[in-house]
């Protein structure tokens, strides 16, 4: 049931990033639906979701596994735990791929980073110049790409939920 949960956001991130990646390419829709004077792309926020998806679908998958992972450094412990599924071969070496180049895209596109590692492990965000069109598009595809393939991975019957 937990892993079920965990889908469903990973899957609302996609569906969110979605979004905002529309709301970037109509203009008018942000000056008449959001009353905005001055729009904006938030290419950014959609690969920032486009990780996240990731991330949820990833948690997920280990939950199934009896892997949970919790703060402090989660999306880094998430991480090595999914990398070892696939070192042992029970995932496509590809899914690592499309997690690896979101985090590293988010980390240097969205300026994520660590601060007090030690003491708390807790991250911090800070915005940098609007990402543009090509990697959030890109993001996009490989999140669903992944939410897709870790899904019915998730959904076989000997899962664990």
């Amino acid at each position: 049931m937990a892993s079920t949960l965990i889908l469903q956001r990973a899957e609302n991130e996609i569906k969110l990033a979605t979004i905002i990646f529309t709301i970037s390419e109509r203009p008018a829709l942000q000056t008449t639906a959001f009353d905005i004077e001055q729009p904006e792309t938030y290419y950014s926020a959609v690969i920032a979701h486009c990780y996240y998806s990731i991330f949820y679908a990833a948690k997920a998958y280990l939950h199934t596994k009896g892997v949970r992972v919790t703060a402090p450094e989660e999306h880094k412990r998430a991480f090595e735990a999914f990398r070892k599924f696939v070192e042992s071969g029970e995932l496509d070496v590809e899914l690592l791929q499309i997690y690896r180049e979101a985090l590293v895209r988010a980390e240097s596109l969205l300026g994520i980073f660590q601060i007090e590692r030690k003491k708390r492990g807790e991250y911090t965000y800070r915005t940098f110049p609007q990402a543009n069109k090509e990697p959030a598009n890109e993001s996009i595809e490989h999140a669903k790409t992944f939410y897709r393939n870790l899904k019915a991975v998730c959904e076989k019957p000997s899962s664990v939920s």
